[in-house]
């Protein structure tokens, strides 16, 4: 045997060693992803779907904060809020709740879950309700009003009245864009696998 031929062996033998070795790397660190996707999707807290975005409303020239929910009817709303503030008019309703029409709709995700005060809920789609209390029904969440006590919700949300006019509005720099994780509150692995991959070919894209 040629010593040429001995050296493209050798040659070939290295370069299937570190493809081998790339693929091996490769799996274990998606594995690590997945393990870790695993363990936060079985964390049911609410503050577990929470992003830092926020919303303010605005009743009668009092404005409070909104920390937003990382789902589509909330991306969607935010989406909505950028083109210009939505003014509704609300009602109290069943000892817990101000609420009303949006006068568009949203996208569901609706589950049974009991909201509580300061709860920002979306209500068939299309219905904005403020919560100074607790109820159990089929919702989905947009988000919760941030520091204030049920007796400070009750005042600021105006409890017991009609007719009350409500301004949803964005603070400046807030974008349609809540996360890196999809509705669902699960990583995207096709995206986690393209980095990967990159990093594993030296390329220096990110």
């Amino acid at each position: 045997m040629s010593p040429i031929y001995e050296q493209g062996n050798f040659a070939t033998e290295n370069i299937n060693k570190l493809a081998i070795m790339k693929i091996f790397i490769r799996n274990m660190l998606l594995l690590t992803v997945l393990i870790m996707s695993g363990c936060s999707s079985d964390n049911n807290d609410v503050m577990a779907q929470t992003m830092m975005q926020k919303m303010n409303i605005t009743i009668d020239g009092v404005t409070k904060p909104v920390t937003m929910m990382d789902n589509a009817a909330s991306r969607a709303l935010v989406a909505r809020l950028q083109e210009s503030p939505v003014t509704v008019t609300l009602n109290s309703s069943g000892g817990f709740e101000i609420w009303g029409a949006l006068g568009f709709s949203l996208p569901t995700s609706n589950e049974q879950i009991t909201a509580q005060p300061g709860d920002v809920i979306l209500y068939n789609g299309s219905n904005i309700c403020l919560f100074y209390g607790s109820n159990s029904w089929s919702y989905t969440r947009l988000g919760h009003i941030d520091g204030l006590t049920e007796n400070e919700l009750r005042t600021f949300l105006h409890a017991g009245e009609s007719n009350i006019n409500v301004m949803l509005w964005l603070p400046a720099g807030t974008t349609a864009s809540l996360g890196d994780v999809n509705e669902d509150g699960e990583v995207n692995i096709n995206d986690v696998t393209s980095l990967i991959d990159m990093l594993l070919s030296g390329s220096n894209k990110v």
